[in-house]
């Protein structure tokens, strides 16, 4: 009995896709990719020579496909040699490209989010230009899945934050390190399918010891909720902000660009000083390659970097 059952999601759809278009018009790299401001993120990849792997990362002004997009090259070219956007794009001098196929993905919003695309070393037949009403058909199938994918991870984010209830610290009534660990790992399977960005903002107060040795520890867990409080006032709704230890908070800026991050970094800096709190900071991109394990840790290194100066600064 022949079995038809339904993908389970973007991704299911977009790797059973990709195998169809290869199985039908050969072609060596067949691709579902994520435009993210200068990035051209590939999500998913049916490679055969290329040596393309999922969360490869390339420059979107480099690609074909940004020079489809802009109506300067068609969709399918049997031949993008002839083609003098294509002929001139960096990427054809980084790879060999004979033939090249691409559609843009779009949002319900009128937004691109990336493109279903193909290249070949060899130029291929011109009749291969008769299958872009089925490409097209198929990419408006795959937009319309990765909508209702889009909008369940907005669900997902609110029950997440529910189960997430009982792993709150009990003095700021902010998530503690299990919190934050679990909502993290939440968010970088998300990363990876869609290829959003994000961004880990690292903190430290400078002077909670002095405080607690000096003032006593009532004083110390007064300094260590104003800056909660501060950080907490700071963020979007959507972002997660978690105490993971002493005087140690962390800050995950979800679907949060280059911008978006030295915006979040401003705000935090100066919710803190109007809370009169001293701290030292350190932020870091997601990059699709590594996720967010590597941003924290990169985080964690430039917020030490800054408090080593601070404290040089204080002592000169």
């Amino acid at each position: 009995m022949l079995e038809i059952r339904p993908y389970t999601d973007f991704a299911d759809a977009a790797h059973a896709v990709l195998q169809f278009l290869r199985e039908r018009l050969k072609f060596g790299l067949w691709m579902v990719t994520r435009t993210e401001g200068d990035d051209w993120i590939v999500l998913q990849a049916e490679d055969h020579g290329y040596g393309v792997k999922e969360g490869s990362v390339f420059r979107w002004a480099d690609s074909f496909c940004s020079q489809m997009v802009r109506g300067l090259g068609p969709c399918i070219a049997p031949q993008s040699a002839e083609i003098p956007a294509y002929a001139a794009a960096a990427i054809g001098r980084q790879v060999t490209i004979g033939a090249y196929v691409g559609v843009p993905l779009m949002r319900e919003d009128g937004s691109l989010f990336g493109t279903l695309c193909a290249i070949d070393p060899t130029p291929q037949p011109v009749a291969i230009t008769a299958e872009l009403p089925l490409i097209q058909l198929l990419a408006r199938l795959l937009c319309s899945i990765l909508e209702a994918d889009l909008k369940a991870i907005e669900q997902a984010r609110h029950a997440e934050r529910a189960q997430a209830e009982s792993l709150i610290d009990a003095l700021t009534g902010l998530y503690n390190r299990r919190g934050w660990d679990q909502l993290v790992a939440a968010e970088e399977s998300r990363c990876r399918r869609y290829g959003h960005l994000a961004c880990v903002l690292s903190i430290d107060l400078d002077d909670l010891k002095d405080v607690n040795d000096n003032e006593g520890h009532a004083k110390g867990d007064d300094l260590i909720c104003r800056a909660a409080l501060a950080v907490r006032s700071a963020v979007r709704d959507q972002d997660v902000v978690a105490r993971v230890g002493g005087d140690q908070f962390l800050v995950l800026g979800i679907e949060c660009d280059a911008d978006g991050a030295e915006r979040l970094r401003a705000r935090v800096i100066a919710s803190l000083a109007a809370q009169n709190v001293e701290a030292s900071l350190g932020i870091a991109s997601r990059h699709p390659s590594s996720g967010l394990t590597q941003a924290m840790e990169v985080a964690d290194k430039a917020m030490y970097a800054s408090k080593k100066d601070r404290r040089a600064k204080r002592g000169a």
